[in-house]
């Protein structure tokens, strides 16, 4: 059956203590926030746990919980993929690879945005300018989609639906406030107080998944079952899925619809995409030092497997509770008959698998808690980001190049005003977003970012000299080829802007082709590398050729 609602009393209770640690947590942040490099990077005051749950809980949002889950749902295990790669690439190589470098460089040019960083690196205001209005931009529509994933879970659970507009900006007021006071102190205090909610609510969930099936085994093999069972029964559609699925416990057919959707757009464009967002890059140059880096990788190791691994497991299984309990649906069928998406089938699962446990108004309660958690901790490290990018970098270019102020901008308080002014158009964002957004959002911020800055980021992080004018054109081959990609051949991602439709008619350009189901990343990130390699040839021959021969006399 399904419930009404958590205990709003348990809930409420338990909510007052949090946002009371949060606050007083924002107001160390204030206290310790005196110039305007603390507020933007809070030089030597991350040691290693903080790091490592500031970095998960930024990176693991609601999206992760909420968004794929709900996509695990659907597509099933094969979207644990994604967690292998989120805990290889997103963490170990981010850590080994770039944060060392990123760290270090970042000390050495005083650098306090990824903004900052680039532009300082290759000594160019232009590429400066370029990755804060990408910022400034694209990032917005992944805040959006994480706080669609909070208030959505709060809605549903608490059975306030009719109360979504407030939750929404009640919301969007409690992180506004630390993140515009306490600066980046208070962001990642409240990150690691965060990601520890978040990592005993999601075992929390894992158990009593696997406690509902009698065990690890008869739950996967229950899952197993129910594609035979259901299979030759309903259409493909109906469940949600693309032609090439092969089962909940199975991965679709190479080439197919399915297996591009899941493979490109899921694995590859979260997979990869996390090695390029600014406001994790900013963690790594919180650091003390390289080895509090390090140290950082096995808590954050152990806290990313418990988080996506409970998500993406818990997600596929709830097909067979909502098959045993809802005559015959899937999670997909179940989901869509209420007249929702898939962003809701975590939270209406999670609600009535505890509707008849003992004290299961508490453990929904701790596990709402989690997902506010994760929605507001990648929120608040967004806004940090995002107000950093227009109060600090964009507005130190225009004041430079007016002549009014050489240096970087010190002002605390403009940083504060674009923070606020960013969230006000992150709230009406969520009102503009279609629904069954959060993961396709997720991926597309991830994607862009990936394939606009991804080459001339590791460029930048391992040449003596760097190159800026081959970065220059790989940002800009990617950054053209991904929205080319994006808004005129995808169908899952042409939703965001509607150029194609409104210019041709049709939604993209080739709906019947590969093209259609293949993310732009697959395309664009392989251009922007060429384009870097190519051009980086190009200007070294060139520079060697314009290099005037030694006068004979002088030497």
């Amino acid at each position: 059956m399904a419930s009404e609602g958590v205990d709003l009393m348990v809930f409420g209770t338990m909510t007052a203590v949090f946002l009371v640690i949060t606050l007083l947590l924002g107001w160390y942040g204030y206290k310790n926030t005196r110039n305007n490099e603390e507020f933007l990077l809070g030089r030597n005051k991350a040691g290693p746990v903080i790091i490592a749950l500031s970095y998960g809980a930024t990176f693991l949002s609601a999206s992760a919980v909420i968004g794929f889950g709900g996509q695990a749902a659907v597509h099933g295990m094969s979207v644990m993929w994604l967690c292998l790669l989120n805990l290889f690439v997103g963490l170990i190589v981010a850590f080994l690879i770039f944060g060392g470098p990123t760290r270090r460089k970042g000390r050495e040019l005083r650098a306090s945005t990824y903004a900052d960083l680039l532009g300082k690196v290759y000594k160019s205001k232009g590429i400066r300018a370029f990755t804060a209005i990408l910022i400034i931009v694209m990032m917005p529509i992944y805040a959006a989609a994480v706080l669609k994933g909070g208030v959505n879970s709060l809605a549903v659970i608490t059975g306030l639906t009719e109360y979504y507009d407030y939750i929404l900006i009640a919301l969007a007021i409690i992180v506004a406030v630390y993140v515009v006071y306490g600066g980046i102190i208070a962001v990642m205090y409240n990150d690691a107080f965060q990601a520890a909610i978040m990592f005993v609510g999601m075992v929390v969930i894992l158990v009593a998944t696997y406690g509902y099936f009698g065990g690890v085994t008869a739950g996967n093999e229950a899952l197993d079952n129910l594609w035979n069972t259901t299979m030759g029964e309903v259409s493909l559609g109906q469940i949600g899925v693309s032609d090439g699925f092969n089962g909940w416990t199975n991965f679709s057919e190479f080439g197919s619809k399915e297996w591009l959707t899941v493979v490109t757009t899921f694995l590859l464009g979260v997979g990869i995409g996390a090695l390029t967002q600014p406001q994790l890059a900013v963690r790594f140059m919180s650091a003390k030092s390289d080895r509090d880096l390090n140290r950082s990788l096995i808590v954050g190791s152990v806290f990313m497997l418990a988080i996506v691994g409970s998500a993406y497991t818990a997600g596929a299984l709830c097909n067979v509770y909502f098959f045993n309990e809802h005559n015959g649906q899937t999670a997909f069928e179940y989901i869509t008959g209420m007249g929702l998406g898939t962003d809701f089938i975590i939270p209406q699962y999670i609600l009535e698998l505890f509707s008849g446990i003992s004290f299961g108004d508490i453990f929904v309660s701790l596990f709402l808690l989690s997902l506010v958690c994760a929605a507001i901790s990648t929120i608040s490290a967004l806004l940090h980001t995002i107000g950093a990018a227009g109060g600090y970098d964009l507005y130190t270019l225009w004041k430079n190049k007016k002549g009014h102020m050489t240096g970087d901008s010190q002002s605390v308080n403009l940083n504060r005003a674009f923070i606020v002014v960013i969230m006000v158009l992150t709230v009406v964002y969520c009102y503009l977003m279609p629904s069954d957004i959060i993961a396709k959002a997720t991926s597309v911020f991830m994607g862009m970012t990936a394939a606009a800055l991804l080459p001339a980021y590791f460029h930048a992080m391992y040449s003596k000299n760097p190159c800026k004018k081959a970065a220059i054109v790989s940002m800009a081959s990617g950054t053209v080829v991904y929205l080319f990609f994006a808004l005129f051949m995808n169908t899952s991602t042409c939703v965001f802007l509607p150029i194609c439709e409104l210019l041709t008619g049709q939604s993209v350009l080739l709906p019947d082709s590969v093209l259609a189901s293949t993310d732009a990343l697959v395309i664009a990130l392989p251009v922007s590398i060429l384009a870097m390699a190519v051009s980086l040839i190009y200007f070294r021959v060139r520079e060697r050729s314009e290099k005037p021969e030694q006068d004979p006399v002088s030497m």
